[in-house]
């Protein structure tokens, strides 16, 4: 029984081992744009707008207002969803030394410049 453990043990270790050098791929701006770009299969339009919402979204969860003040703050009544990811499209396609960053961050700034809070 003791061997068995050892040797659950000895596995689990070399697992961690092989899983911590593993590189974590993260999607490119560039291949965010290309699944946002028009005309989009309803795959891409679904992995598209879902991706750029689970941004946002995070964004918004992450945001205390001691802490981690807001720096995206949308107008009411907000454009459209397709309006933005058409901005954010152009946005990427005219900065081309942002296509192969992290998606998520150029996002983010993205909605920054387009967003921005007022100053106080």
């Amino acid at each position: 029984m003791k061997q068995i453990i050892l040797l659950l043990a000895v596995i689990g270790a070399f697992s961690g081992v092989v899983q911590a050098q593993e590189k974590i791929q993260v999607l490119s701006t560039q291949q965010l744009v290309n699944e946002c770009k028009l005309p989009a299969s309803p795959e891409s339009r679904s992995f598209c707008v879902g991706y750029s919402t689970a941004i946002y979204d995070t964004y918004l969860a992450t945001r205390h207002p001691k802490y981690a003040k807001p720096y995206i703050c949308v107008k009411q009544p907000a454009p459209s969803r397709d309006d933005v990811i058409g901005d954010f499209v152009k946005f990427a396609q005219m900065n081309q030394a942002v296509l192969d960053k992290p998606a998520a961050g150029v996002f983010l700034g993205f909605l920054a410049s387009r967003f921005p809070c007022a100053r106080k």
